[in-house]
Formats: C-alpha cells, structure tokens, sequence
C-alpha cells in the first residue's frame, strides 16, 4: 500500500509577517507562567511520543519559540497535541504550506484563533495562493 502524510497546525497569517507575528506575541503574553508550568507537568506525565517530541522543541520555555522559519512553537506550552502554528503573512503561510506538499504531505488540517476568523483569513488569503497557475 502507499502511504500518505498528513500535518496538523494552527495557522497566524495576517497582511505582513510583522502583523502575525505580533498576533504570536499577543497569544504568549496572554499565558499565564503558572498555566504554562502546570500544563509541562501535565504533560511530561503523558505516554504519547508526539505530545514529548512537543514539549522537547520549547522544553517549556518561552524563548525561542520559532523552531524553524514560520514555524513557532509556542502554542504548545499550553496546549497538548497539535502544538504548532505557521506564522507570516499570507503569501509566505502558503508558500511554507506549498513547501510541506512538495515535501510529500498531501493532507492537511489547519486550525487557528479566533477559529472563524482564522478560517475565513485562511480560506480568502492563503488558499487562494495555492491554487495552481493555469498554464
């Protein structure tokens, strides 16, 4: 049989990187360093080998959250599972997007906050970009 992959990710996409990222900083500042601490003990209990490769990227640190271009971590301190978010402007969420399906990812579940505003964001802006240019 032929595996397929999927992703999962939260999405901060805005007008410019600068917007977004801003967003990123919002949500951080908004965790409470008590709810962060009590969410990695939490956490280090669990079984699961995702959710600890996720607390291994920040181990529970607010510091460096940006684990690799656009891609920034800190929605995991306080949220289990899916832990992740793209963060940029719309052209470079696509292109960071366009660049998981040239890697081989086919399937993709993509969430963000406040969920509809974020879902209408998605669908108008980012979506748009990854339509293929007729040729």
């Amino acid at each position: 049989r032929e595996l397929r992959y999927g992703l999962r990710v939260h999405v901060i996409a805005r007008d410019t990187a600068a917007e977004a990222w801003a967003v990123a900083d919002r949500l951080l500042a908004g965790m409470d360093p008590a709810r962060v601490e009590a969410a990695q003990r939490r956490f280090a209990r669990y079984d699961s080998v995702g959710q600890r490769r996720m607390v291994d990227l920040h181990a529970g640190s607010t510091r460096d959250l940006e684990i690799h271009p656009g891609l920034w971590a800190g929605v995991g301190l306080v949220r289990e599972g899916a832990g992740t978010a793209l963060v940029g402007s719309y052209a470079e969420v696509a292109a960071l997007l366009r660049q998981y399906a040239e890697g081989g990812v086919s399937e993709f579940v993509l969430s963000g906050w406040p969920h509809l505003e974020e879902a209408y964001r998605v669908g108008e802006y980012v979506l748009p970009r990854l339509a293929p240019v007729p040729g």
